[in-house]
């Protein structure tokens, strides 16, 4: 496969210093192994890795010219980091991401996703960084009434369970910070965040995920049992969002902080890749045989039911679209974790920097702006 060094993201990234905060985590890894294909010096804060097995393990080595033990609720801890990187751009995705944990450790969730992103939007502001940062959130941070209208950038936030509101609060922090000190400091940049969710692709190992549970059922020889098998989701690939991040990150910090750029952008695939839970257990199971039955547990948590984003926004500003449609999506992963668990593959590193390959030359001949 070529080297990503040189077309995507007009080339933005070669040479820039680059951090990434929850970079052991399986989108945060994702984002840094692109990150190292296209010519970026990548620093890693965060914990350790979240599971075991872990796609970070297969990258840790190769990726990364610094990688920091960083708890985002300690402030000084973090301004430590970012005095030390200087970067570029910040890429912040350290969270407590699980919607059911949130429910056993409401106030964690509420400490690493709210006043960890105030501790690094803060220490930018002290240390007087010009950098472009991106704040990844949820699509979970919206008040969802449950009709299944899709969710636009302007609409209200909220969300029934503590994790959704914890997202929101997200939001609310960084727009608090972007309004009242990088827009009015000419030391700093611009501050954007992101809005994504549902995400497949290998090396997810995370509990109480489907995906996860799936590889897990399969690796074990069991039937999975599937909680919520009629909730609606729009499923993406990993890269996809990962796309959208680079491109926002790398027009935001040739644009500017009073571009149209300094603001939420939704990133979701396509309306026909909402399905079902159920549906998904189904195109999953079609490329690694096995067998499933519903478990509805009449004591879980509250899920909501339907849940779909508008990406009108980013279509309009960014020229961004989805490349990979649902079963593109489901294939990919799949083979992923059927090449790491039951075929032996060695080199799983290579293998996942083919799929970034063939990502991006899937989207340059889908005419993707950001794919040059």
């Amino acid at each position: 496969m070529e080297k990503l060094v040189s077309a995507p993201f007009q080339n933005w990234y070669a040479g820039r210093r680059v951090l990434v905060t929850g970079h052991t985590g399986f989108k945060g890894a994702w984002l840094s192994l692109w990150l190292k294909e296209l010519g970026a010096t990548v620093f890693g804060a965060g914990l350790l890795p979240p599971t075991q097995p872990s796609l970070y393990e297969l990258l840790a080595e190769e990726v990364f010219e610094r990688d920091t033990l960083c708890d985002v609720r300690d402030a000084a801890a973090v301004r430590k980091v970012l005095d030390a990187v200087r970067p570029d751009a910040i890429f912040h995705l350290a969270a407590q991401p699980l919607v059911r944990r949130s429910y056993a450790e409401p106030l964690e969730t509420f400490h690493v996703n709210a006043l960890g992103t105030a501790h690094v939007l803060d220490a930018v502001r002290t240390l007087g960084l010009p950098s472009t940062v991106l704040v990844v959130t949820s699509d979970k941070c919206y008040e969802n009434p449950g009709t299944g209208r899709a969710h636009t950038e302007g609409d209200p936030l909220g969300g029934h369970d503590v994790y959704s509101a914890s997202k929101a609060c997200t939001e609310l922090v960084a727009q608090a910070w972007r309004r009242s000190f990088h827009q009015t400091d000419p030391r700093l940049g611009a501050v954007a965040t992101a809005r994504a969710g549902n995400v497949l692709g290998g090396g997810d190992y995370a509990a109480d995920r489907i995906v996860p549970d799936l590889v897990r059922a399969r690796i074990e020889g069991r039937p999975l049992q599937v909680r919520n098998p009629h909730a609606v989701r729009p499923w993406q690939h990993v890269l996809e969002c990962c796309s959208g991040y680079l491109w926002l990150v790398s027009r935001l910090a040739q644009e500017g902080k009073d571009s149209e750029l300094a603001g939420a952008f939704n990133f979701g695939p396509g309306e026909s890749s909402r399905k079902t839970v159920g549906e998904l257990v189904a195109a999953f199971l079609g490329h690694w045989p096995g067998e499933s039955a519903a478990a509805s547990d009449p004591h879980a948590p509250h899920e909501a039911q339907q849940l779909w984003l508008s990406t009108d926004k980013a279509r309009r500003l960014l020229d961004w679209k989805p490349t990979w449609d649902f079963p593109e999506s489901v294939a990919r992963t799949a083979q992923w974790y059927r090449q790491r668990h039951e075929s032996g593959h060695e080199a799983m590193l290579e293998f996942s920097t083919a799929q970034i390959a063939e990502h991006v030359l899937a989207a340059r001949s889908a005419h993707a702006v950001w794919a040059g």
